[in-house]
């Protein structure tokens, strides 16, 4: 019996030794990048875990079942079936509690927001959900000197935007998709943001600053990258309306789901209808769809793909006179103006790493773009001796281009002092076509309104096709000599090519011709981590924009060269963070400005664009949140700046060293939340929020005569706005409402001076509002 007994225990002890097997492996991000402190737990067993070391490895040992549950703050967590071989497990970024640990930099590469020496600021997927914004504008205007302004009166998405800079038209601004182009150069608009699906929104990252030594030109006083939101684990999506006073409906969709081990997709849409707002003529419809797949090769392979079409068509109210705006006269003098817009782009990018120390990412973009426009601010009425004549003039354009793009970029992370390199080059060819034919306006001369008009078939203003090429190299190279310390130096060069065919020759333009223009882009930065709590950076960058293919060839027509403009950016700043209690960040920049570009009225009151010789704008940005207690957070987002002309004439007058137009000193944002989760799955978030904008020039100094014969400036005074925000959460179901302007101040989204009529002319904001939603989650 005893010999049997122990005969047993043997056999039991021998299976037992004979399912054991241990297994080895490394837990890294996207980027290849180990994690330390990963857990790696097994199924069946919640007991035995281990953790991952510095270099990301680790070594467990499983009986029976080779399944283990991968977890790492910040990360979405995993369940792997791990094999004999080494196990190279790639974690994806958790954007609902990821915060701000981890950004996906200027090198379009996932990195700590440690090592980014710039001013880079996330709207996360959480702020987004709080926020249930209902415009792009309600979200990146929460990040410290950032003021994209919009007419919410208007509600058609049509913008204006500022970033170290005045409130502007200008291609000061680069948008991305994922890190990579929307437009591409020297085709800038600035209503590209009503080309995006903000459904499809995971994460909204802005680095302030030059970024061309990576992104290329246009990358200015600020970049803008819209990522993209990535299949769900299983099963899931949503449907939502949306309503408001301002005669503004929205449904939207979503859908998502890892269809596979290998496979998974989203897909988002929306369609968004304005009727009868408090303004007239700003009827708009927009149709937006986004399609994403993802499909994990192997372990070391992953294709993604990307397919954008936007459908938009849009009212153009124009802007209203100083007596209409200051009266509540809100009729438009437009009655037909409009823009039209069809975008469709689709981007497809293979991931390959080839070992645990070598990236390499090869991109595809094409783009197909069209916009038509019979645009407002091109309507001018005929007077005769200050009468209205009852006609007028203006102009009916189209613009169309397409793109081919192809980006390689390839990162080695090395050894020695915890340093990478990342190589890349691009090609970005885009033909495109413009025309633009004059029209005839019929005025009411008793009301000023544009009642109707008629095209002057083959009285053009521009006719021509240009065939655009841009190619460029980069490199940036990171290395710390002290773990405290991380350098960052990166070098860009772009060469430019504009084939212009002028199809009207004889009749309008000049003569076809080739343009190049070529740029070499440097940026060096260093960042210090006194601790993982506190760090400081600083950094100098350059930035380059060469002319807009349209403003270059319309304003050659009218003799006046267009340079491409350059800019010096000087930045320090740092950061302090006390988890769960206090997030705080600042900046301070110095941006000089070389050929800047703006834009002037002539005597005939149409506009036309000219560089400025020197321009400086400096200032201090900073943002502070603070959670007295788990539920409530209270933050303040602010900036104080400087815009001015170093150097520049016009008309024979002298504007050096004054206050530049349309640039306000001050802009903040001030957000109190209460949050709080009860029983039952039920939820609910309160939010008040305060907007300001400062008091601004609309006119050059001196350039007003007053009645007495003294000269003066043209300024609007700026504004304060309050809006109130609440949302309830049930199972997955959410309703929220907004009150917007809650005071019904009287404000504009950008004032600007009319130089023929001598007064200011405004783009009115919106008036007290109410906004309400709904959406189901499954």
């Amino acid at each position: 019996m005893k010999n049997t007994l122990v005969f047993i225990i043997t056999l039991c002890l021998g299976i037992h030794s004979y399912a054991q097997q241990s297994y080895e492996g490394k837990i890294v991000d996207q980027s290849n990048n180990p994690l330390l402190g990963a857990t790696i737990i097994a199924s069946e067993n919640n007991a035995n875990g281990v953790m991952s070391n510095e270099e990301g490895v680790f070594k467990i040992t499983l009986e029976n079942s080779a399944d283990v549950t991968v977890s790492f703050l910040g990360y979405n967590t995993k369940k792997v079936s791990l094999t004999s071989t080494f196990n190279v497990i790639r974690l994806t970024t958790d954007n609902v509690t990821l915060e701000e640990v981890l950004v996906t930099s200027a090198s379009r590469e996932i990195q700590k927001r440690s090592e980014v020496p710039g001013s880079i600021a996330t709207i996360n997927a959480r702020v987004m959900k709080e926020t249930k914004a209902f415009g792009i504008d309600q979200l990146v205007n929460q990040i410290p000197g950032v003021f994209m302004s919009t007419s919410r009166a208007a509600s058609n998405e049509q913008h204006f935007m500022a970033v170290r800079s005045p409130i502007s038209t200008k291609a000061l601004f680069l948008y991305l998709e994922d890190g990579l182009q929307i437009r591409p150069t020297s085709v800038f608009n600035h209503n590209a943001l009503l080309e995006m699906n903000d459904i499809a929104f995971g994460r909204v990252e802005v680095l302030k600053g030059p970024a061309s030594s990576i992104y290329g030109s246009e990358a200015i006083g600020g970049s803008f990258n819209f990522i993209t939101k990535n299949p769900t684990e299983d099963l899931s999506g949503s449907v939502g309306f949306q309503t408001n006073d301002l005669g503004l409906t929205r449904y939207d969709f979503e859908v998502s789901d890892q269809a596979s081990k290998k496979f998974g997709f989203y897909l988002g849409g929306q369609y968004v209808q304005r009727e009868d707002g408090p303004i007239e003529h700003s009827n708009y419809e927009k149709t937006a769809v986004t399609f994403k797949t993802v499909y994990d090769i192997n372990q070391t392979t992953k294709w993604t793909t990307v397919f954008d079409i936007v459908d938009y068509r849009s009212d153009m109210t124009g802007s209203l006179s100083e007596a209409d705006y200051n009266g509540g006269n809100y009729e438009s003098d437009q009655t037909f103006t409009e823009r039209e817009a069809l975008s469709f782009r689709v981007r497809t990018t293979l991931d390959k790493h080839w070992n645990d120390n070598n990236k390499t990412s090869f991109n595809t973009i094409v783009r197909n773009n069209r916009m038509d426009q019979n645009p407002s601010y091109r309507v001018r009425q005929f007077r005769n001796q200050g009468q209205l004549t009852g006609s007028g003039s203006g102009e009916i354009n189209s613009n169309q281009f397409k793109s081919y793009v192809g980006l390689i970029q390839h990162k080695i992370d090395f050894s020695f002092a915890n340093s990478s390199l990342i190589l890349g080059g691009t090609v970005d060819y885009s033909p495109q076509d413009y025309i633009a034919e004059t029209i005839n306006v019929t005025v009411d001369p008793e009301t000023g309104r544009n009642l109707d008009f008629s095209i002057n078939s083959g009285d053009f203003i521009l006719n021509y096709e240009a065939n655009i090429f841009n190619y460029a190299g980069f490199f940036q190279y990171e290395i710390s000599p002290i773990k405290a310390l991380k350098v960052t130096a990166a070098l860009r060069y772009d060469g430019f090519e504009y084939d212009y065919d002028n199809l009207a020759d004889g009749i309008v333009g000049v003569d076809d011709a080739v343009d190049n223009f070529n740029n070499l882009t440097p940026k060096l930065g260093f960042n210090y981590n006194v601790n993982s709590k506190t760090g400081l950076y600083a950094n100098y960058s350059q930035g380059f924009a060469p002319p807009q293919v349209s403003t270059l060839y319309r304003n050659r027509n009218e003799l006046r060269g267009i340079k491409p403009s350059r800019y010096n950016n000087y930045e320090v700043g740092g950061y302090f963070t006390i988890p769960a209690k206090l997030k705080l960040d600042a900046a301070i920049y110095l941006l000089e400005g070389n050929n800047t570009l703006i834009t002037l009225r002539d005597e005939n009151d149409q506009f036309f664009n000219t560089n400025a010789g020197k321009t400086r704008s400096y200032g201090i940005e900073y943002g502070i949140t603070w959670f007295p207690i788990k539920e409530l957070s209270i933050s303040h987002n602010g900036s104080y700046a400087q815009h001015r002309y170093v150097e520049f004439f016009d008309g024979g007058i002298d504007y050096s060293d004054t206050d530049r137009e349309t640039a306000p000193n001050l802009l903040g944002s001030s957000l109190i939340t209460y949050r709080k989760n009860l029983e039952n799955n039920l939820g609910f978030s309160i939010s008040a929020e305060y907007e300001l904008v400062g008091e601004y020039n609309t006119s050059f100094e001196g350039q007003v005569n007053n009645q007495d014969g003294t000269f003066g400036t043209e300024t609007y005074k700026g504004h304060s706005v309050f809006n109130l925000r609440a949302t309830i959460n049930y199972k997955g179901f959410e309703v929220w409402g907004h009150a917007l302007n809650v005071f019904d101040e009287l404000y504009a989204a950008r004032a600007s001076f009319n130089r023929f009529r001598g007064e200011n002319s405004f783009t009115i904001g919106n008036p007290r509002a109410f906004h309400l939603g709904a959406r189901y989650n499954f």
